[in-house]
């Protein structure tokens, strides 16, 4: 039997789920395979109510989803309903990519001379890959799980998604996959559009299942590396596109913490504390002038340390990990300038922690990520010396740099450049955490921050479950509408030449 654990206090609950055996995941995959075609045959547009009718019963089943993540998760309830909600926008976006219909990237070559000769007709156009696995992250049980990003991806360019569930929150799982299911049903769906799988050696199973085209994850660089191994295994290699680890530096220039020290220290503060700092995206590093600005800036941030209560972390594990991984920063030399005090309680607490090291004392160690609410601040006398020290911290989902008019345009040009070969964004006055659900949107960065190109977040996201497919001198009852010569609903490269879609009355 599957069991759940209340990390607000500690407790194991048996469910009536169970681990999936292979008998089970043969009949999983196979009613994929057979909901590919239903998806298929939807065509966009029916795909995109298809979307928009899973975000409203996402939002119709919400009292009782966010119940079940509060009890696994120990997420705040208000940070649960905002998560359900974005979980709901992620699928209407692309219903949305879906009738804007450019990700198709329609390309037609009508046949002509060339300088080689004759050149047939050619068209050519994305298409689905086929069943994908999904792998639900622990501190998104709604956003990066199996009503995430990747799932609203994924059956938006038309692939059945099979899910393995986080064993930190296998209830809720089992839940969001019901409501998604629900839509399903009523739009007259098959079976095998939606499924969840439980247990480890049903998610090794599911990669190496011929029937899984494709797999995407969000965790930590050793469970990919277990389902890359998984992968190596097949006699067909399929990608895996996983979002890893990323420390996500900060820097302060002195004009800014002149300027506003306080409401940056509240900025970082709640940056690296909210949802017990357990955010892919959390600062892990900020870089602060050693002037008397700066000195303000820190002693604000131990205040707000200081005064907070303890942090519930996901599962006993992360818990491990977190203390392990600050006791290491200060056997490498960052000294404890601030930790909360809690009490002695049951469940997955931990201690709040700010840590500060000179420059000088900044080593590989200290850069590593520690996942949870722990920053370290990095002193620093002269911004000439920020350019070496930034080399030497691993690239990271973001970026971020804090800066006020009287600073010197030059080395903030010289901190995005920097930004640029090591970040996937670059945040300016802001701060990294809260990740926005849009067109523009990317959520990826060098290794080990993500593993890929296109990432779980935004439109372009859709482009990883999807292969490009020509057809040539086709007769034209055989073209997908998209490339048949009448079509002007989608923007589309036709001989060269790029062809604006025609607008269409709303639906």
């Amino acid at each position: 039997m599957v069991s759940t654990v209340d990390p607000r206090d500690g407790r194991t609950r048996t469910t009536d789920l169970r681990e999936t055996d292979e008998p089970r995941l043969e009949a999983i995959t196979s009613q994929a395979v057979n909901a590919a075609q239903w998806l298929s045959g939807l065509g966009r547009l029916g795909r995109a109510d298809l979307l928009d009718a899973i975000a409203a019963s996402l939002e119709s089943h919400r009292g009782d989803l966010v119940a079940a993540a509060e009890a696994e998760t120990g997420l705040s309830n208000a940070r649960l309903d905002g998560e359900l909600t974005r979980a709901a926008v992620q699928f209407r976006m692309f219903g949305d990519v879906l009738r804007d219909g450019g990700y198709v990237e329609a390309a037609i070559d009508h046949a002509a001379d060339t300088p080689l000769g004759r050149g047939p007709d050619l068209r050519r156009m994305l298409v689905p890959l086929g069943p994908v696995a999904v792998f639900g992250a622990s501190n998104f049980p709604f956003a990066f799980s199996v009503a995430g990003g990747d799932t609203a991806a994924a059956l938006a360019a038309g692939c059945p998604t099979v899910l393995k569930a986080h064993p930190s929150h296998p209830l809720t799982s089992h839940a969001s996959a019901e409501a998604i299911a629900a839509a399903v049903r009523d739009l007259g769906g098959p079976d095998g559009v939606i499924a969840t799988v439980y247990g480890e050696q049903a998610g090794r199973s599911l990669v190496r299942h011929p029937a899984i085209r494709a797999a995407a994850l969000t965790g930590s660089v050793g469970a990919a590396r277990g389902i890359q191994a998984a992968i190596d295994e097949r006699p067909d290699p399929i990608p895996l596109y996983a979002e890893l680890s990323s420390v996500n530096p900060i820097v302060v220039l002195p004009g800014a913490a002149a300027d506003r020290g306080e409401q940056i220290a509240e900025g970082l503060f709640a940056s690296f504390t909210n949802s017990g700092g357990q955010l892919c995206t959390k600062p892990g590093l900020a870089f602060v002038p050693s002037d008397p600005s700066g000195a303000r800036l820190v002693d604000s941030l131990r205040e707000k340390v200081a005064a907070t209560g303890g942090a519930i972390m996901l599962n006993d594990r992360i818990r491990t990990a977190y203390e392990q991984q600050a006791a290491a920063f200060e056997q490498a030399g960052a000294r404890v300038s601030a930790r909360a005090q809690i009490d002695a309680e049951a469940g997955f607490r931990v201690a709040p922690t700010l840590l500060e090291v000179g420059l000088p004392g900044l080593t590989a160690e200290i850069t590593d990520e520690c996942f949870g609410p722990l920053l370290v601040v990095v002193r620093y006398d002269d911004v000439a010396e920020l350019d070496a020290a930034l080399a030497t911290v691993p690239p990271s989902l973001t970026g971020a740099i804090h800066s006020a008019p009287d600073d010197d345009a030059g080395v903030v040009r010289r901190l995005v450049e920097l930004f640029a070969d090591r970040s996937g964004r670059i945040v300016f006055d802001g701060y990294p955490t809260g990740v926005r659900v849009s067109w523009a949107q990317h959520h990826g960065g060098p290794w080990p921050s993500t593993n890929a190109v296109h990432t779980s977040v935004g439109a372009t996201s859709i482009r990883r479950f999807l292969r490009p497919l020509a057809w040539q001198d086709a007769p034209v009852w055989i073209l997908p509408e998209e490339l048949q010569d009448g079509c002007t609903t989608i923007p589309r490269r036709v001989d060269g030449r790029l062809e604006p879609a025609v607008e269409q009355p709303r639906r």
